[in-house]
């Protein structure tokens, strides 16, 4: 089984219901098992068009024997499922999906980076992350996940919305 990282996030809809539905259907699956999620985060949208709502952010750490390929496929299908549309880049979205760490590996091809290309630069990703992984080394920044929050100004405006969800 591999360790893997996981960030969610959702400003359409019934927000906290859709990441619920994400992780439930990720947890349904034989082949991962989510051992632990963060708290939810409230935060404001960073990039993108202007005028969105505010998301609901967490991360989720999982056990999985899929290759990092199929699990990526896996995360595209349940967004899908759960009305994500790849209309806008950084636009509005029912739910994010996307793979942080997977193991040790690391890669970057066309279909896929890990660890995420910007994971160290975003805060709203590295907050929930540290409560399930402070001391986890990144290793390309040869920083861990806290040093890596600890570096990023406050935003303002992030708020823990939900401990357990």
């Amino acid at each position: 089984m591999i360790k893997a990282y996981l960030a969610l996030g959702s400003n359409l809809g019934d927000r906290l219901s859709l990441l619920r539905q994400a992780r439930d259907r990720l947890s349904c699956s034989e082949e991962i098992r989510v051992v632990a999620s963060s708290g939810l985060y409230q935060t404001n949208p960073v990039g993108g068009p202007e005028g969105q709502e505010p998301y609901l952010n967490a991360v989720l750490e999982i056990d999985t024997c899929l290759s990092a390929d199929t699990l990526l496929k896996r995360l595209h299908q349940i967004e899908a499922d759960l009305g994500r549309e790849r209309k806008v880049r950084w636009g509005a979205r029912t739910v994010d999906i996307d793979l942080l760490f997977y193991g040790e590996e690391v890669r970057s091809d066309p279909e896929l980076t890990i660890p995420h290309p910007r994971l160290h630069l975003r805060r709203f990703v590295l907050l929930p992350l540290a409560e399930l992984a402070p001391q986890r080394l990144h290793p390309l920044e040869a920083r861990t996940v806290r040093q890596m929050l600890e570096a990023l100004p406050a935003e303002g405006g992030e708020t823990l919305f939900l401990r357990i969800w």
